[in-house]
């Protein structure tokens, strides 16, 4: 019975704090533009998320639940300590106000439990989710540096770009707002899975009773814990436009998506923070970028958590 209470309150922090690390890719760049107020934003992230975990969800948590460790060593005491695992190092990530990956901090948890039982599926690690870390977000940073590099800065060439956005500033906000919640709805279909599918591998839950039940916990984190990241992402690599908003927006989720119909647990901070990155090289040049404190942070989170994860899970099955 406290297994299950301990089981229930993990489960719940863990999608909570996805929720507080997901609503700044989603949402930041149209907050960092004023084009939504910040509780419109955190609304409108929990219910796209719940339709992606719905309609799109089921693959990657296939992935988490068997294709990582075999699933006889996916037990209820097991899905405790990898959750918890994640858990914590997504906690510590959040309180540095740095978005992290849920899906790194997930797969380094199950990574954990794998190498305490000598077990793991290395062919789907290395041939899959590995290569898919490195190259995604590499591509992020290119479509959007591509893209952006031809409007940015205004010249002689570009100008009929600004004319026809200035013209139609409306519907340039109403699209960077649709776009918003077409990242949300990604998340939903790729990361709500890191919670699901540790539960489908124990039999816990199954796929589409957790993407349901699991889902609207990411709005609850959002609403709670998720101002602090959607303040870093909107405002402190580089505030971002209506154009630059949408085209980050747009580029990261449909990477994301790919990942999610590939069962892929894919990082949609890392892509989206990629593309930010991107907007920034174009206005400031890569050398200001690269050297900005809050850079070289966040590439220090992204490597340390997704170990500490790893370490956690480990540490914890050799004492229980």
């Amino acid at each position: 019975m406290i297994g299950t209470i301990l089981l229930i309150v993990v489960v719940i922090f863990f999608a909570m704090n996805m929720g507080a690390s997901g609503i700044a890719p989603s949402f930041a760049a149209s907050w960092g533009a004023k084009l939504i107020k910040k509780k419109n934003a955190l609304l409108l992230f929990g219910i796209f998320v719940v339709l992606g975990a719905f309609f799109l969800g089921r693959n990657v948590a296939f992935t988490l639940g068997k294709g990582i460790i075999p699933q006889q060593f996916i037990s209820f005491e097991v899905v405790l300590i990898i959750l918890t695992a994640a858990t914590l190092s997504l906690f510590l990530a959040n309180i540095l106000k740095i978005p992290q990956s849920t899906s790194q901090v997930t797969v380094g948890a199950l990574v954990g439990a794998g190498l305490y039982f000598k077990h793991l599926y290395l062919k789907t690690l290395l041939l899959k989710i590995l290569p898919a870390w490195v190259i995604l977000p590499l591509l992020s940073y290119i479509f959007t540096f591509l893209l952006y590099r031809n409007i940015y800065p205004p010249d002689h060439d570009n100008l009929h770009i600004y004319q026809k956005m200035f013209a139609n500033e409306k519907k340039l906000k109403l699209s960077s707002l649709i776009v918003s919640c077409y990242v949300a709805f990604a998340i939903g279909t790729n990361n709500v899975a890191n919670a699901v599918g540790p539960l489908f591998g124990a039999g816990i839950l199954g796929i589409n009773s957790g993407l349901v039940l699991i889902g609207p916990l990411f709005g609850v984190g959002a609403w709670l814990m998720g101002k602090g990241t959607l303040e870093t992402a909107g405002n402190e690599i580089v505030p971002l436009g209506a154009f630059s908003g949408t085209l980050v927006s747009f580029v990261t989720a449909t990477l994301l998506i790919f990942a999610s119909l590939l069962g892929i647990p894919q990082s949609l901070v890392q892509l989206n923070l990629a593309s930010i990155f991107a907007i920034s090289s174009v206005k400031n040049g890569h050398k200001y970028t690269l050297d900005r404190h809050i850079t070289r942070k966040t590439f220090f989170v992204w490597i340390i958590t997704p170990l500490l994860s790893t370490g956690i899970s480990y540490l914890l099955l050799s004492l229980k």
